[in-house]
């Protein structure tokens, strides 16, 4: 059982790490994830601190780098923050009206109607009779049962001047102060005109809370104009008084320091404080000093305190990375979804990232800030570009630069630095055309490096870039070497085909151009002919004109093995298909795509110019031995699959426009007079020909590069086949024809001689 179970377990192993999958890509993602995280939390100090506040310092210890002193920035952006809330909190702009001081003021107004009315209740209370004959005593003189309304009792049943007092007193109680003839005036109104004396004069007072700016210094004043106020003066006398006075008193400040204003002015004020920087070599804390908050935040900052990271930093470097992750996952499934699904060329970007910051975590080892100028971002740029995409290329130099920037104590120079050198490396090698091409990108990078360093030194007045500025010509150096070292390796471990390679395989000398051209000579002009219809179509559609030209080198090699079979070498006018069937001639023709497979592998070809030779004719049918076979059956039924090219069909653009440069030369090449319209003609019907057969559905083509096409073909072709002038002999004069003789009266000479 336990062997079985083994067994398939087994199995299962081996079948995740040898088919593709996206399992197999997630798991390579996350180990790249811990790698890289590893790298960039990984303590450089092995001789951490285990130090708390309190503690005593038992050595010396020095900053091996810039680090910014955040307790110290933060103390003093607080200090400037109040600084800043005091004296914003002078400048009466920066005061508001609160409503909390309105609501506040109705609260008194509504507590000083409760009283009056409480008062007026007690007062009427006592005068109702207590026993139940006075009731109906009562209730006789009115001729009803029932109390009589409080409007029929006579005014002066009330000792008013009493009950303003009583109210007066239970108000001051409450910190309100209102005058008792005020008070006799409310008191004396009945229940609905109190109730609508209370609602104007709350609304009165809220209205004067809400729209008046009232300061501390400004009370008294504001009380002294609430009698002029239009909304009071417009009320009857005895109202009049009442609701000022009420007003007057319920009113208070208004305005507080605006909340907007105040952060506004903290955040301004503490943006103006610079930051505090602990400059490399210098001392951090003394032996013998007492440990404090300060010191214990520098040293986690600078990864010197128990030889590990805070979990707040981890979580941050964490989160940055899963954020760059991301990053490229979206453009290469935005852009370059063939990069993504292939676990090679996944493998090859991990390998170039963990090799740069791996070079960035070691010169962070190193107690000198110049080693991070040193770090060949330009490195990746070079080789990313080389052997994978110039626009991934741009997207992997900005996260390395930010992860240098973070190595290095978060500091943005480096991130500049870094970021110069890897662009200028991309856009330098987008067109290379030969290996010395390298040298002259070193050459860019190290210039970028060294112009963004001056540039940097002179703002920042920073002398020691300015001094050191020649480390961003060794860093171009660094890269340039690098990527000329390591190309062949990677290009041989990860199978993939750069330019460089391209362009050693398009060298006339290289052994299997040599061999074609020795022994099938039509055949290696053709494929000259091809590659330059081929390149022109390509540069006029946007593919890659390097991987055409060196595709149609190499695309008929195969007819080397029977290149007498094959038209274009055959010089003595003996054709040797007249002596075997259709069939066979068909078989030796289409052999030669098996063949030149063959050949690349012994080779040892790139399988992007193997596919070339694959490819170049697609399902096509060789139509000349297909109706010579038709016409030999006579009748007989012939199977066209017989006389097919096994395929497959073109896979790509490149691939494509050779099978149609193949087609289009050895058509026009037969033409008797190739005149521009003759030759137009031509190419376009053959275009369509392969359009209409399907040869083109796998390709990228789309009709409008198929116009590009046709048209650069025949602006090829037409100078090829250009009318020429026909020369006159020109005779030679007597002075030339005695010179002659005498020339050949001394060759004769020297012969018996």
């Amino acid at each position: 059982m336990w062997a079985s179970l083994r067994a398939s377990a087994w199995e299962s192993v081996k079948g995740f790490l040898s088919r593709p999958s996206p399992a197999r890509r997630a798991w390579l993602a996350g180990v790249m994830y811990v790698v890289l995280l590893a790298i960039m939390t990984a303590s450089s100090t092995p001789d951490a601190l285990d130090w708390q506040v309190g503690d005593v310092a038992t050595r010396d210890v020095v900053a091996p780098r810039d680090v910014v002193n955040r307790y110290r920035t933060g103390e003093l952006r607080e200090q400037a923050a109040r600084e800043a809330v005091r004296e914003a909190e002078l400048d009466p702009v920066n005061w508001e009206i609160n409503p909390a001081e309105a609501l506040r003021s109705e609260e008194r107004v509504k507590l000083i109607f409760q009283v009056i009315n409480s008062v007026r209740q007690g007062a009427l209370a006592e005068l109702q009779p207590v026993e139940a004959g006075g009731d109906q005593e009562l209730g006789e003189q009115s001729g009803e049962g029932e109390a009589p309304a409080e409007e029929s009792l006579p005014a002066p049943a009330l000792p008013w001047d009493r009950l303003a007092a009583e109210a007066a007193a239970q108000l001051t109680q409450q910190a309100v102060a209102l005058n008792e003839q005020v008070l006799v005036y409310a008191l004396q109104l009945g229940d609905d005109g109190r109730d609508a004396l209370e609602d104007r004069t709350l609304r009165i007072a809220s209205d004067v809370m809400l729209r008046r700016r009232i300061g501390g210094d400004d009370l008294e004043r504001e009380r002294e104009a609430v009698p002029t106020l239009a909304p009071i003066t417009s009320l009857p006398p005895g109202e009049r008084e009442f609701v000022a006075a009420v007003v007057q008193e319920v009113i208070r400040p208004n305005l507080i320091p605006s909340p907007e204003r105040m952060e506004r002015a903290r955040q301004e004020a503490m943006r103006a404080v610079a930051e505090v920087r602990v400059r490399e070599g210098q001392i951090i804390i003394r032996r013998g000093d007492p440990v404090g908050p300060e010191h214990i935040m520098l040293l986690q900052d600078l990864g010197l305190l128990d030889g590990r990271y805070s979990y707040g930093q981890l979580a941050g470097h964490a989160v940055l990375l899963a954020l760059l992750f991301a990053v490229v996952g979206v453009y290469l499934h935005q852009n370059r979804r063939d990069i993504l699904t292939s676990e090679r060329q996944l493998l090859l970007l991990g390998l170039i990232v963990l090799m740069v910051a791996g070079l960035a975590k070691v010169g962070s080892f190193i107690n000198w800030q110049g080693t991070a100028l040193l770090v060949p971002v330009g490195l990746a740029g070079l080789l990313v570009t080389l052997l994978l995409d110039s626009r991934l290329a741009i997207v992997v130099t900005v996260i390395l630069s930010a992860m240098l920037a973070s190595l290095f104590g978060f500091d943005g120079r480096y991130f500049l630095v870094g970021l110069a050198g890897g662009v200028a490396g991309v856009y330098s090698v987008s067109r290379v055309s030969q290996r010395s091409d390298l040298t002259r990108a070193g050459i860019i990078v190290g210039g970028a490096c060294f112009l963004t360093m001056i540039a940097l030194g002179l703002m920042r007045s920073e002398t020691f870039l300015i001094q050191y500025s020649f480390l961003g010509l060794l860093n171009g150096i660094v890269s340039a070497v690098g990527t000329i070292g390591l190309l062949p390796y990677l290009e041989a471990l990860f199978g993939i085909t750069s330019s460089i390679r391209l362009l050693e395989l398009s060298n006339p000398n290289h052994p299997l151009l040599r061999k074609l051209l020795m022994e099938a000579p039509g055949t290696y002009h053709h494929s000259i002919l091809v590659g330059n219809l081929a390149e022109a179509a390509a540069e006029a559609i946007g593919a890659d004109q390097l991987l055409v030209r060196v595709g149609a080198l190499y695309h008929d090699i195969g007819k080397t093995k029977r290149p007498y079979f094959f038209v274009e070498n055959q010089f003595v006018g003996e054709n040797p298909h007249d002596k075997i069937s259709p069939s066979l001639s068909t078989l030796i023709i289409i052999s030669h795509v098996r063949d030149g497979v063959e050949l690349a592998r012994e080779y040892k070809l790139p399988e992007v110019i193997v596919d070339f030779i694959r490819q170049h004719h697609g399902t096509d049918l060789v139509k000349y031995f297909y109706q010579k076979a038709v016409e030999n059956a006579k009748g007989e039924a012939v199977d066209e699959r017989d006389f097919r090219y096994p395929g497959p069909k073109p896979q790509s653009k490149e691939i494509a426009v050779v099978m149609l440069a193949d087609a289009v030369e050895a058509s026009v090449r037969s033409l008797g007079r190739p005149t521009p319209g003759r030759i137009e003609g031509l190419v376009r019907r053959i275009i369509k020909e392969r359009l209409e057969a399907g040869e083109l559905d796998e390709s990228d083509l789309t009709l409008r590069d198929l116009d590009k096409v046709a048209e650069a073909f025949v602006r090829v072709l037409t100078g090829i086949y250009h009318k020429r002038v026909e020369y006159p002999e020109v005779p030679m004069k007597e002075h030339d024809l005695q010179r002659q003789g005498a020339a050949s009266q001394s060759g004769i000479g020297a012969g018996r001689a």
